[in-house]
């Protein structure tokens, strides 16, 4: 990683075209995707706030589809972005109301994506941050560790949090991160409505892209 960019780097960064390339729902899919381009992911619980932080961090009103709906990302949505990084869009894990046999397929579709994409940087694992680490998080945070996947945790909704300071459940969360030995050590605390922590993720993406 190199040192953190300003502000204006960053605004730079972001003005840069982002385009949607390919929706994967199978693991041969994966195929077609640019070669040798460094690319990172965004994961999380179904209903996480993951589709609108992406667009909130990339500065885009509708880059990945929102929806109050669990289960709506059910395929590997891949995004160019300046042709100097992927951006994979997971379908979210923990989805109460979804059939088992979309469940079992869409685990299988990412685990394949995990396992076979040489080029994966990072995963940001996005956490509710109302919540902190719950039992899924844990299994897939356990399951990182085992493929040896770099990722970095991203609490989400930070301004939804009630009864507890922001700080404490950001140092409860980086205590628990000791014991996984592919999570990044930092914890980013975000508000997709509020536009707060952001530039810590924009930080981290203008990093993987050089």
């Amino acid at each position: 990683m190199t040192n953190t960019p300003s502000a204006a780097t960053l605004r730079r960064f972001l003005a840069q075209p982002c385009d949607f390339i390919l929706a994967a729902a199978e693991g041969e899919h994966l195929d077609s995707l640019p070669k040798g381009m460094p690319e990172v992911a965004f994961w999380g619980r179904s209903n996480v706030g993951k589709s609108s932080l992406i667009n909130a961090v990339m500065n885009r009103k509708a880059l990945a589809r929102t929806s109050n709906t669990p289960g709506r990302t059910q395929q590997i949505i891949f995004f160019n972005f300046a042709r100097k990084l992927l951006l994979a869009d997971l379908p979210g894990y923990g989805h109460a109301k979804a059939p088992k046999a979309d469940i079992e397929r869409w685990n299988r579709l990412i685990h394949s994506y995990l396992a076979s994409r040489t080029s994966l940087l990072c995963v940001f694992l996005l956490i509710d941050g109302r919540h902190g680490i719950l039992e899924q998080d844990e299994a897939k945070m356990a399951f990182l560790d085992k493929m040896a996947v770099n990722y970095q945790v991203v609490l989400t909704k930070g301004d939804q949090i009630r009864g507890s300071d922001p700080a404490a459940r950001v140092a409860e969360v980086q205590a628990k991160l000791k014991k996984h030995p592919a999570a990044r050590p930092d914890v980013f605390m975000t508000s997709a409505s509020k536009g707060d922590g952001l530039d810590g993720v924009r930080a981290a993406l203008y990093g993987f892209s050089k």
